[in-house]
């Protein structure tokens, strides 16, 4: 199919056009205008008369002059004549005018030769930018030929001015915004930072820094960053500069240190870890420094750690590598202190603290855990208030030991799940000592439920064995309640047990899970494994052997034929001896995070299976009372357990 000449036209003109936008979008911020000059035989000038304002730029040229006025910038006033060289066989010059709005900085380039017409002065906050072209006047003979800007052709003809009117922005933030989308944008803040001529602070919103003139005699320097809005003062890093830093060979040398606050500026660290908030950018003008006889050393400020996290000295070389990565050559870590790490290099480029979590220490998954748990727990505190009212019901009058061990484990499951609700808010809200107290209950409530787990192992072992004996009732009591408030009294009058713990996701290691409970300390964990750990293999193990025994014992009984029947006997007798507390020894093996999650729902929702227990056991008594009070077809040994069951 052939194609219409002028439509191949038309769509090159259209492609023209759109590069052309696209390279004006591109550079927008800054300018430049290039084109030939074509001018006479005899001597030549170039004007200027800039003025502050934002309104035009005017580029114009004749036979002898190449004038340059306007009002487009924000500090520079200036107005006077350069003589330019001139060339008797020569009647045209290459030319280029480039305006840079940040640092008020207009530079007019003639045959390769630089004329700074402003200087810069600082960066600007509001400055003229986003030049678009405006009026144009023709020339016949003398003037600008093939004037472009950017590199994109505005006219081959002949013009004696061109016309540039520009918009007022914030260019700092322009700024900040164009370099937050560069690979490699925090080589532009120091690059702008050196050229703008400036010693002393420079403010950006992306970035602070300090500019400092090294000078003959340099001895070293130690200086705080400047002060970040969002920053207190007393969390701003602090650097020392060695005397190495100077150079031998030059008279004055100048090193820029830009405190950053924000990340999207540098890439994160490796996903098993986590880049603290402050990085510190070091750089001397136009040098590469490394292999310093003595270190620079970056002191960071930051909350403390989590126990089981430890800090180290990165850095990233933007120069060296192509694909930015975090490195720890170079770099020592020192930790002055929970609050303060020191970074010593050898090497100047950016510098920050990557936080590693050692693996066994973190917890996947678990917002989801922590989620599970608490609709679990609300469930069982229900559960418990219904079954501890039928219990108190339908056994009043009765003195009935099989009761009474039910009521206190189904009170201290009551609590322990109260207390686990309650535990994270108050550690966000809370006092310290709110919190040591609430962490000495919630170790309590854990240690009494354990108990009444072994009261019920314990009184089962009597109706087993020792069918007709009688045991008073402050045994159970005792050791239900009161063995577990003498431990935790004791641990709590030696101090340092209790207190605020951090629970740290994998996912997100800053972001801790906070409750109060037992501190991540060499007395809180010799405590731990002593009483908790000691304790929950006692109750399970003799769960476990007792378990064993009372299905032995009757799982002959008629009733045992009936699958849901001898199911709700397994599973009740489970709850009620903690076995189901031994899927805690199970987090190490190769299925840890599904034993980990049916850890926390068994558990916490064992309040809801004591509740759902006794009412399907008690729906069952009332179906078949012959069944469940017949004696003469048994012992008084089975009599007595079939009441336990039904209980």
């Amino acid at each position: 199919m052939k194609q219409n000449p002028k439509t191949v036209r038309m769509w090159m003109i259209i492609c023209l056009l759109f590069s052309s936008g696209l390279a004006t979008l591109e550079n927008d911020r800054d300018f430049k205008m290039c084109g030939i000059w074509r001018h006479g035989y005899a001597s030549r000038n170039l004007k200027y008369d800039l003025k502050t304002g934002c309104e035009k730029i005017e580029i114009s040229a004749n036979e002898s002059t190449l004038s340059i006025r306007g009002r487009i910038t924000a500090k520079c006033t200036r107005s006077s004549s350069i003589h330019l060289d001139s060339n008797a066989l020569q009647n045209q010059s290459n030319f280029c005018v480039f305006w840079e709005p940040l640092l008020d900085l207009l530079i007019v380039e003639v045959n390769g030769k630089n004329h700074t017409l402003c200087e810069p002065k600082g960066l600007q906050g509001s400055c003229c930018t986003d030049l678009s072209l405006g009026d144009q006047k023709d020339a016949s003979v003398y003037g600008i030929m093939n004037g472009s800007t950017h590199g994109d052709i505005i006219k081959n003809d002949v013009m004696e001015i061109y016309t540039f009117r520009g918009g007022s922005i914030n260019c700092k933030e322009k700024f900040c915004d164009e370099a937050s989308q560069k690979p490699r944008g925090a080589n532009m803040i120091e690059e702008v930072v050196m050229k703008s001529n400036t010693t002393g602070h420079v403010d950006l919103p992306c970035a602070q820094s300090t500019v400092i003139e090294m000078e003959e005699g340099f001895t070293g320097l130690n200086l705080t960053l400047p002060a970040h809005p969002s920053v207190a003062p007393n969390m701003i890093p602090s650097v020392y500069l060695p005397s190495c830093l100077k150079s031998a060979t030059k008279i004055k040398s100048k090193v820029v240190c830009t405190y950053y606050k924000e990340q999207k500026l540098f890439q994160r660290g490796p996903s098993d870890s986590t880049l603290l908030d402050d990085i510190v950018g070091l750089s001397v003008e136009n040098e590469i420094i490394k292999n310093l006889p003595e270190p620079v050393k970056i002191l960071f400020h930051h909350i403390p750690l989590p126990a089981n996290c430890s800090g180290r000295c990165v850095s990233w070389d933007t120069r060296k590598d192509k694909e930015v990565i975090w490195r720890y050559d170079g770099c020592n870590t020192l930790k002055i202190n929970e609050r303060e790490t020191e970074c010593h290099c050898d090497h100047l480029t950016y510098f920050a603290i990557l936080v590693q979590v050692e693996q066994k220490a973190t917890v996947r998954h678990l917002e989801a855990l922590t989620f599970i748990t608490a609709v679990g727990c609300a469930v069982s505190i229900v559960s418990c208030l219904v079954l501890f009212y039928w219990l108190c019901k339908l056994r009043k009058g009765k003195k009935n030991q099989t009761s009474l061990v039910h009521r206190g484990l189904v009170v201290a499951i009551f609590f322990l799940c109260l207390f686990f609700i309650l535990t994270g808010t108050i550690a966000n809200v809370g006092n310290e000592t709110v919190c040591k107290i609430t962490g000495a209950l919630l170790h309590y409530s854990l240690l009494s439920t354990l108990c009444w787990m072994a009261m019920e192992v314990f009184h089962t072992f009597l109706l087993v064995r020792k069918v007709f004996s009688s045991t008073p009732p402050w045994v159970f009591y005792l050791g239900g309640f009161g063995l577990p408030a003498l431990l935790v009294g004791i641990l709590f009058s030696i101090g340092g047990i209790y207190g605020e713990r951090n629970i740290v996701p994998s996912e997100n290691i800053t972001l801790p899970y906070r409750m109060c409970w037992m501190l991540n300390t060499d007395k809180s964990q010799l405590a731990h494994y002593i009483i908790n750990v000691g304790l929950l293999a006692v109750v399970v193990s003799s769960g476990a052997v007792m378990l064993f025994l009372v299905v032995k014992e009757i799982r002959n009984r008629p009733d045992w034929k009936k699958i849901h029947v001898a199911f709700l006997s397994i599973w009740g007798l489970t709850c009620l001896f903690g076995t189901t507390w031994g899927l805690g020894f199970l987090s190490f093996a190769p299925l840890s995070e599904a034993t980990l999650f049916l850890f926390c729902i068994i558990n916490s929702l064992q309040g809801f299976f004591l509740m759902l227990r006794y009412y399907a056991l008690e729906r069952i008594k009332k179906k078949d009372v012959s069944s469940s009070d017949g004696s003469s077809s048994g012992s008084s040994k089975q009599h007595m357990l079939h009441t336990h069951e039904n209980s």
